[in-house]
């Protein structure tokens, strides 16, 4: 048998700051990660700093020299800031033979400073590394989700309140069912559409806790301040098992990817509304021209192909959650690197999701009715059920009221749809609705992201002081 010349291997190999790898594998293994990495390039920055911070912090052993001096951690902290600054001009660049982010940050760190460079992944792996970017990343975009969701719920309550009494024929099963207004019809989308902030904060709080120190997933003989790196990271807290830090990785993107899911469920049925209510054959309302596409064969086509496409987007979300959860059922605890391909998937599933949220916020702006196909939709079926309850008010018990309106349906005639829009006055019906609870709810929600958007940007800015 001919042993292999280990020289020639040798030959074909990329070097990187962890050692020589085959080119093949370093493809492989990297992935789409120099890409996708841009998006982490100021969290790993911001995860640096406050790591190399504590390390200059960190009390050591009697006799023993830090790791870092304060002053060694300011340089360091200067030359992050300006590989943010490099990034947002365009000048910082993530190789494949960088691997992904950190690496590309520690290279750029040792280029500058030397040997200082070299000391900042001390008690740091780029399992705990990874996950601290991810977490930034993914606090800072449910804020910027939230107040996406704050901007179409208010479009959808501006359109009801401006036609809150206007007659529209509600439906179950697709079908006339009772009389309803364009203000439930508008106000009950917006309710569930910011119902689904209770999702996203528990996305918000499970990412609110921080991995670094963790390592590997099972700590270092190193006095780490974890509590330090927490506290300048702006986190509530760090994940206390290092074990539990580890396996966390990849079910804060699934428990961030179901949330997204939900909210693109809701915003789908939105866009099914729209469609139907704006065909000729209802014609309820007129969608912005701008907002549809012409044909190219037939001229008097305005397709409302943006509202199709979010009901297509709204699967992509769901098949991306549905992926990010089959990724982890199997894994063994600690790291796996199934976990790399979980990146890609949260981060789609939120630029789905946020451009659905604002172009769907436009569109609702631009959206008229037709007050005359509204009121045409009122056949006599539709009064069914008051007529029945008109009886009850007379003494008459239910079921003996339904039965006879049941039976003599061809008695039944075309009534005033406004007077039945003003008939119902409880909470929540046509002539019930809290317009003030609706604009209070946005309003806290918008307070409540401009301020933790405040805390949280300030925490980020010191870090590069």
């Amino acid at each position: 048998m001919q042993i292999p010349d280990w020289r020639r291997f040798m030959k074909n190999v990329e070097k990187t700051i962890t050692g020589n790898v085959d080119p093949d594998v370093l493809e492989f293994t990297v992935g789409d990660d120099p890409v996708l990495d841009r998006e982490l390039v100021k969290w790993d920055a911001a995860g640096t700093a406050a790591h190399v911070t504590m390390l200059s912090r960190m009390k050591m052993p009697k006799g023993v020299p830090p790791v870092v001096t304060p002053a060694e951690a300011a340089k360091v902290r200067r030359e992050l800031a300006k590989v943010v600054k490099e990034f947002a001009d365009g000048k910082f660049e993530i190789r494949e033979s960088d691997q992904d982010v950190h690496m590309a940050v520690e290279r750029r760190l040792t280029e500058a400073l030397g040997d200082l460079g070299k000391k900042i992944h001390t008690g740091r792996s780029r399992n705990d590394q990874v996950a601290v970017d991810v977490r930034l990343h993914i606090k800072d975009q449910v804020l910027a989700l939230e107040g996406e969701v704050a901007a179409l719920a208010s479009a959808l309550c501006a359109f009801g309140k401006r036609h809150s009494m206007v007659p529209l024929v509600g439906r179950t099963h697709l079908q006339p069912a009772m009389p309803s207004s364009v203000g439930v019809w508008a106000s009950g989308h917006a309710e569930m559409i910011l119902d689904q902030v209770a999702n996203l904060e528990a996305a918000y709080q499970m990412n609110d806790l921080c991995p670094l120190g963790s390592a590997a997933g099972y700590g270092v003989p190193l006095p780490l301040d974890r509590k330090l790196t927490s506290d300048l990271l702006g986190f509530k807290r760090p994940l206390h098992n290092v074990f539990g830090a580890s396996m966390a990785r990849g079910e804060d993107e699934a428990a961030l990817l179901s949330a997204l899911a939900q909210l693109m469920a809701v915003i789908s049925r939105l866009a099914q509304d729209l469609i139907i209510f704006s065909m000729p054959e209802f014609a309820y309302f007129r969608l912005p021209r701008e907002y549809c596409t012409g044909s190219s064969i037939m001229p008097q086509k305005y397709n409302p192909d943006v509202l199709e496409l979010v009901r297509s987007k709204t699967a992509t979300v769901l098949g991306l959650q549905v992926a990010a959860l089959s990724q982890l059922h199997a894994m063994p605890g600690g790291y796996n690197r199934d976990l790399q391909d979980s990146k890609g998937l949260y981060m789609k599933g939120l630029s789905v999701t946020r451009t659905t949220l604002r172009i769907m916020a436009k569109m609702v702006e631009g959206i008229s009715i037709d007050e005359e196909k509204l009121r045409a939709g009122f056949i006599p079926g539709v009064f069914a059920t008051d007529a029945a309850l008109r009886q009850v008010a007379a003494g008459v018990p239910w079921r003996e009221a339904y039965h006879d309106v049941r039976d003599h349906l061809e008695r039944l005639e075309t009534e005033d749809a406004d007077r039945a829009v003003r008939a119902k006055r409880h909470i929540g019906a046509t002539n019930g609705l809290d317009w003030r609870m609706y604009a209070g709810r946005v309003s806290s929600l918008e307070k409540t992201v401009a301020r933790r958007r405040s805390a949280f940007d300030s925490k980020i800015k010191a870090l590069f002081a």
